[in-house]
């Protein structure tokens, strides 16, 4: 009898050890395959940067940076464009940033638990995926004609701040959530209320993922073409806005957000439009300088991240 459990438990301890071994196998497979795809898309994005970078490597000037666009390819430069994607993110980030935080804390550490507020976790949830054109065609009805905004750096700003919107609340929820749920118990354990605890504790620990949030979704706006091409963005503006900072009291203009505008996307796609060839190195040096621009602020994102990470101590 107990040489036949001896048997019995010699075969089960080698299932397990059989089980074991397959299971490490597939999460080998599996950690094969994601690398492969992550190395193959990480080639591909280097190679098309390297193209850009070298097409237009006889453009990165500084005169290509503060000539306005013009007829002539050796002598266009991209003033401003880099100053309306500039004035038009600021806008986006204004906006979007305090409405899609707020609205973050609120779904995730006030809201009810019940129909109401799934159906806007399943709205905000599609919303970030719903096309951009779609955004810009929303925009056009509502800023442009119904509240009269015009096709101006304001509508933009809204526009992206639309886009953007989705990302920034779903990425302080997620960063809400990770916090554990002990910080908050200790918190109401010594008499703190819902606010307190929100922004002394939950905040705080939250902060850097709430942060990378943000700068990814501002990596995307500044990307985006659809929607102010939709709204009425000039191809070929030769004039800056107003200023936002007078030398007379108040010291503070408005008047920009009211100016025509153009961006880096809509630039590089009116010089590629062109059949002549210098007019190309121009629209990959502009491409070049977009993706540099998204790689700094995702880099940039990163590192905030891992800095805040590192000091919070649980």
């Amino acid at each position: 009898m107990a040489t036949q459990r001896k048997s019995t438990g010699v075969k089960d301890l080698d299932s397990i050890r059989k089980i074991i071994a397959r299971h490490k196998k597939h999460d080998f497979l599996f950690a094969s395959l994601g690398t492969l795809v992550i190395a193959s898309l990480t080639i591909t994005l280097l190679i098309l940067f390297l193209d850009l970078v070298i097409d237009g490597y006889p453009q990165f000037t500084l005169d290509f940076f503060t000539n306005f666009p013009s007829r002539h390819a050796a002598r266009a430069g991209i003033l401003s464009a880099w100053i309306g994607s500039s004035l038009v993110l600021i806008v986006t980030f204004l906006v979007a940033v305090p409405l899609g935080v707020a609205a973050g804390i609120y779904l995730e550490e006030y809201a009810k638990k019940n129909w109401f507020s799934d159906l806007i976790e399943i709205n905000v949830s599609n919303l970030a995926g719903v096309p951009s054109i779609i955004y810009g065609l929303l925009a056009l009805g509502l800023f442009v004609y119904s509240f009269g905004l015009g096709q101006s750096i304001l509508t933009a700003g809204l526009t992206l701040a639309l886009l953007m919107l989705p990302i920034v609340i779903v990425s302080t929820r997620e960063a809400i959530r990770a916090i554990p749920v002990h910080i908050r118990e200790a918190a109401y354990a010594v008499g703190a209320t819902k606010w307190q605890v929100c922004h002394n504790h939950v905040i705080q620990y939250s902060y850097g993922g709430i942060l990378t949030g943000v700068i990814i979704g501002m990596a995307r706006a500044i990307g985006e073409t659809a929607p102010v091409i939709t709204i009425g963005a000039l191809t070929f503006i030769a004039f800056l806005p107003p200023s936002p900072i007078g030398l007379e009291p108040p010291f503070i203009n408005f008047e920009w957000l009211k100016a025509g505008f153009t961006v880096l996307p809509i630039q590089m796609f009116n010089w590629i439009s062109r059949p002549q060839h210098a007019f190309h190195i121009n629209a990959a040096a502009t491409g070049a300088v977009i993706i540099m621009l998204t790689l700094v602020m995702n880099g940039f994102a990163i590192k905030l991240r891992y800095n805040i990470r590192k000091k919070i101590k649980w």
